[in-house]
């Protein structure tokens, strides 16, 4: 009898060759499949899935929506293997399928996190040098976490500031241009990890270890510090918490530049095409999406076509 646990290795393996990125399905399927194999079964079924979503823990119907959506595209792929397996269905959890709006940090707040993940303890050092600077990276391109997390040292090229990313989401890959300050700073932590564990290594950001950082420590790190600088409530048993997430920090990024495009008279028509490109959304009403979720946003976007509007339709 192969174990579910098994069988999700190869799952993960082919859709990673594929180019998703699936470090949360990961640790959602992961449970649900350890939980399958203690009750000695070798198969999934609607009634498992049930008894699994009674002692996961509390969550609302949305983020159940979407643990759900993960289980039966595990589902349909074992049911190639074995027809034994049964496909929840898709109305079994009703949830709505809508984005957060995002949490825009101020300049202040951005700067706290990065020298506030500086501290971070470390036998050596290293943790609080790779948060802080994958944390101000995230900041000033709008990076995702994976992105940052994935990037080698092959991809850090000082010398012309450009990143290549590799591993963008659904497999893109992408040229990302940086600023004179945001190589300098990579360069120092380059540096000072090269002095620490020395060279040859392909990971560009490193634990102690030696290691490639995981998302799950990623995470952890970036709740701690929210915490301790008061955008979450402190935790016991070292919980993450609720509040402001890493990825809302590319959202800022996003949010950040668009505004400034409305206060600098430029079209937005015009630039949005370049910021997707730049972010790596597949398309444009990805990014136009943040004008609808900003306040500021929405209400610079009306205020320009009013302005449109009583010029008669010149901007």
């Amino acid at each position: 009898m192969t174990s579910l646990t098994t069988h999700l290795e190869n799952y993960l393996n082919v859709r990673r060759n594929l180019g998703y990125d699936l470090s949360t399905a990961e640790r959602v399927l992961r449970r649900f499949t350890c939980f399958v194999d203690d009750q000695g079964a070798d198969h999934i079924t609607v009634d498992m899935f049930l008894r699994w979503k009674e002692q996961f823990g509390s969550a609302n119907n949305n983020t159940w929506s979407r643990r759900l959506g993960m289980v039966r595209l595990f589902a349909a792929w074992l049911q190639g293997i074995d027809p034994r397996n049964e496909v929840p269905p898709v109305g079994l959890i009703s949830g709505k399928n809508h984005r957060p709006r995002p949490y825009i940090y101020t300049p202040e707040q951005i700067a706290n996190i990065v020298s506030a993940a500086a501290k971070l303890p470390s036998p050596y050092g290293l943790r609080g040098k790779t948060c802080s600077t994958m944390f101000g990276l995230i900041a000033v391109t709008g990076l995702r976490v994976s992105e940052a997390i994935g990037l080698d040292e092959k991809d850090v090229d000082l010398d012309n500031a450009v990143l290549t990313v590799r591993c963008g989401k659904n497999g893109k890959f992408r040229f990302v241009p940086i600023s004179s300050c945001a190589v300098d700073r990579l360069g120092v932590y380059r540096a000072e990890r090269n002095r620490l564990l020395g060279t040859g290594r392909s990971p560009f950001f490193l634990h102690e270890s030696g290691q490639r950082p995981g998302d799950c420590s990623v995470r952890y790190n970036f709740a701690r510090i929210s915490q301790f600088i008061g955008l979450r409530d402190r935790q016991v048993f070292h919980k993450h918490g609720r509040g402001p997430r890493i990825h809302d920090l590319r959202h800022t990024f996003a949010a950040r530049t668009i505004i400034d495009w409305y206060k600098k008279g430029l079209d937005p028509d015009r630039e949005m095409i370049k910021l997707s490109t730049y972010l790596g959304h597949s398309k444009p009403e990805y990014t136009y999406w943040y004008i609808e979720a900003v306040p500021e946003l929405l209400r610079l976007a009306s205020m320009r076509a009013e302005r449109s509007i009583t010029a008669g339709g010149e901007a």
